[in-house]
């Protein structure tokens, strides 16, 4: 399946590579180098590069590119959802997936590629069954391998290996029981000239931290699950129980892992909390133009709106921009055109604009007025989409508690008291009950296309 995997950085530097039957000759990555050169953007390099004898299957990482080469023909999302369980696991083992922490731990690298794949075929991708295999680095082992001379991997083979949940290792146990559940939610919206929605959608997904003793089986509710669309599972989610009730069933694995990633439809999709007004204009034969955006709350969220970032891509031909606002602090950069504007808190009370005047270049063609707008935001303990956690249950006798996490893009929950053990034939249940004024925040990412 996958012949030859090649890490490159931004700067076109090929600094690790991995083959897996016959070598690969670097010359390979011409092909690819030749498709970035046309892309507007890293970011748009096309994942698929068909070449005389190869296929080029990449993913764009953390300002890393993990390019693949195939011989024969499979599935590319197969190769691509391999890549990014890899650079998943490289994040995991060092904290980080970048060029620097790579290349500090080349030998586990290695150690790693070659449990991931067995002749080129996806073998051990779970990360509970590879951190049996290959030790995580720590300071203290490092130490020790070097006078020892030994390596990080295990001398044991790992106990879930040959189970029928190869995701989760025997024997866990922990004094304190956790789980931990974070929503994050991201709004993708099309919005006219006047300030009404023409297209709004959320793509969300929930990430679990467990940390729990022993095989517990859990079973997580939502309010409105109908909402969901599109639905991805880890697979610890039995899907028939999904299908027939609408409810997260698994038996979690160990630690951080993204348990479901769905969509919910514009149909579905609630008020957007926040509104912006523009004015952009641009005169024929005129070197100036006039620049001018509020942005304010809706009038029934009745929250706070905090953290807001306000991205705006200029046209080409601007040359610089002379702007007043009336909160935060604003950055022009002349090279990429990009408008960056902190504008931290907002208030019915005050809403905060950006004016000013845009110096356009000497003879150049009235631009495109309609640019993009990017609106980074959180609002405390609101669910944007109307579908949010209603409960757990857990069939292990363990004490789970639940807690809600500040991260970013993100709303979390409470309950009011831990889950009590349950018996061996029957489930404990307790409704998280939510406390917006205290704990937890919501994140959204809001994407605005302003129409003229």
């Amino acid at each position: 399946m996958i012949h030859s995997l090649f890490l490159i950085n931004c700067s076109g530097d090929i600094f690790l590579e991995k083959h897996w039957k016959s070598v690969v000759s670097q010359s390979v990555c011409d092909y690819f180098f030749e498709a970035q050169e046309k892309a507007a953007d890293v970011e748009n390099v096309p994942p698929v590069i068909s070449t005389p004898h190869h296929y080029l299957i990449s993913i764009y990482r953390d300002k890393l590119f993990f390019v693949s080469v195939i011989q024969t023909e499979v599935p590319p999302l197969f190769v691509i959802e391999f890549l990014h369980r890899v650079a998943d696991t490289f994040q995991d083992y060092f904290g980080e997936c970048s060029e620097a922490a790579i290349k500090d731990n080349v030998v586990i690298v290695y150690e790693l590629l070659e449990e991931m794949l067995d002749n080129g075929f996806p073998l051990a991708t779970e990360s509970n069954i590879l951190k049996e295999l290959i030790k995580p680095p720590t300071i203290l082992r490092s130490v020790v391998n070097s006078i020892t001379g030994s390596s990080n991997v295990g001398d044991t083979l790992p106990t879930g290996q040959l189970s029928n949940i190869p995701w989760r290792r025997a024997g866990v146990k922990y004094t304190n029981n956790e789980a931990y559940f974070d929503v994050v939610e991201e709004i993708d919206a099309i919005i006219d000239k006047s300030g009404s929605t023409v297209f709004a959608e959320i793509q969300g997904v929930i990430d679990a931290c467990i940390k729990l003793s022993g095989m517990p089986d859990l079973s997580l509710s939502f309010m409105n699950p109908r909402l969901l669309d599109d639905v991805s599972f880890h697979p610890c989610i039995r899907f028939k129980r999904w299908e027939s009730e609408r409810v997260l069933s698994f038996i979690p694995p160990d630690g951080n892992f993204r348990l479901i990633s769905y969509r919910v439809s514009s149909q579905n999709l609630v008020a957007i909390p926040v509104y912006v007004k523009h004015c952009i204009s641009f005169k024929e034969n005129s070197s100036c133009g006039r620049f001018d955006i509020t942005i304010g709350p809706k009038q029934n969220m009745g929250k706070t709106i905090e953290g807001i970032t306000v991205t705006v891509h200029m046209p080409k031909v601007v040359l610089n921009m002379n702007l007043t606002p009336t909160q935060g602090s604003y950055t022009f950069d002349p090279v990429t055109k990009v408008l960056t504007w902190d504008v931290g808190k907002i208030t019915p009370q005050k809403l905060p604009s950006l004016k000013g005047l845009v110096n356009l270049q000497s003879g150049a063609p009235k631009p495109e007025e309609n640019p993009s707008l990017n609106i980074q935001f959180k609002i405390q303990q609101l669910a944007i989409s109307g579908a949010p956690l209603s409960s757990l249950a857990a069939m292990d006798p363990v004490t789970a508690s639940c807690a809600g996490k500040t991260k970013s893009l993100h709303s979390s929950f409470l309950p009011s008291s831990p889950i009590p053990p349950s018996t061996e034939n029957e489930d404990s249940e307790v409704p998280l009950q939510l406390h917006r004024h205290r704990f937890g925040s919501s994140w959204f990412l809001l994407f605005l296309k302003v129409r003229t």
